[in-house]
């Protein structure tokens, strides 16, 4: 699986830098380094939508506060 976060200006400002971060916590956090890779991207043409967030092809709207419930829906109970 891999995660996309958009570090783009516009989502950069709206903390895409901390959602990264509570990425990586998370991905330690259940060991899923080997299952889940974690990248960046700049513009995903969704900057209206706050913090654009691709899992495999899918994206979302992330803020920094709901990463930990995203993450449980779309990430831990996918590579289960």
């Amino acid at each position: 699986m891999k995660i996309t976060v958009c570090i783009g200006s516009s989502c950069h400002i709206k903390g895409s830098r901390q959602v990264v971060e509570e990425f990586r916590r998370l991905i330690r956090r259940y060991n899923l380094e080997d299952k889940v890779e974690l990248a960046g991207t700049f513009c995903m043409g969704e900057c209206l939508k706050g913090v654009c967030v691709a899992v495999d092809d899918k994206v979302c709207s992330v803020p920094h506060d709901t990463v930990e419930e995203f993450f449980n829906k779309n990430v831990l109970e996918c590579v289960k």
